[in-house]
């Protein structure tokens, strides 16, 4: 069992901004009806400005400014590929499996660049490579539906190389390495978010596969400036969203499963 993955979900189940909020909202009011008054008081102050900057400052847009910007985006692909590599995260598997009928997530502009890619470069090799990062759910795998949705988008099923185990990035990478096993010189393109793409491309050098980062599925324009606002659950959001990726690079150097704290293009 890979006590990583296990810890990562526990972990962010209570340090999530909502839940740290939330816990200490608690905490705070059942501070209040005790001895400990005092202290119930300055944690509820503290909540109170936190929740104010949080509401406020555009924190979270310019955490997740800097994982866009990191790599630029490719006005132009090379000329000659080997394979087309994007990672899941685009399909709800679950609520597929339930309804019967295709569900998107947040990532369907992974897919489609991968399609158009893929027809781009119709002797190139294909990798969709994602199984299920709940770890409670590992019955229903997001690879098994993703044939059917890429015939539609007029991309043969049979070209796709399906890996359904990885549940994290870093297994992405290695499940994935392990499949096509990359021959030195060959050019693969890896498509998955921008702002997740520092880590991706950081667990793929690990396992000794230098791919072409191809970012997609960009939020913000890239210019964006300090510029303040006044909604708390907009500004949670956008707060929660950039720092699950920020402990996601911290957690991958501390566990050595990048060689960098933020990796960025080579030379």
């Amino acid at each position: 069992m890979d006590i990583f993955f296990y810890m990562s979900k526990f972990f962010w189940v209570f340090f999530e901004p909502a839940q740290f909020f939330f816990i200490f909202l608690c905490l705070g009011a059942v501070l209040l009806w005790s001895r400990w008054r005092r202290a119930g008081r300055w944690l509820i102050t503290l909540l109170a400005v936190a929740a104010l900057a949080v509401a406020t400052l555009p924190i979270g847009v310019q955490l997740s400014l800097m994982l866009e910007n990191r790599f630029p985006a490719v006005t132009e692909p090379p000329e000659r590929i080997d394979g087309i590599i994007t990672l899941g995260g685009i399909l709800d598997q679950f609520v597929t499996k339930q309804r019967g009928q295709i569900s998107f997530g947040g990532g369907a502009d992974r897919l489609a660049q991968f399609s158009r890619l893929a027809q781009r470069y119709p002797d190139a090799k294909l990798v969709f490579t994602g199984g299920s990062g709940r770890a409670l759910r590992q019955d229903v795998k997001e690879a098994d539906y993703i044939k059917p949705v890429m015939d539609l988008l007029g991309v043969e099923a049979d070209r796709i190389i399906v890996e359904n185990q990885s549940r994290n990035t870093y297994e992405n990478a290695v499940a994935a390495s392990n499949l096509v096993k990359p021959k030195p010189g060959e050019t693969w393109i890896l498509i998955t978010s921008a702002f997740h793409m520092p880590r991706t491309v950081g667990c793929f050098r690990k396992v000794g596969w230098r791919v072409f980062p191809y970012p997609v599925d960009y939020r913000l324009q890239g210019d964006e400036n300090w510029e303040l606002g006044f909604s708390f659950i907009t500004g949670l959001a956008q707060l929660s969203h950039a720092l699950h990726e920020w402990v996601g690079l911290i957690a991958y150097r501390l566990m050595g499963k990048t060689d960098i704290l933020f990796p960025g293009p080579e030379g």
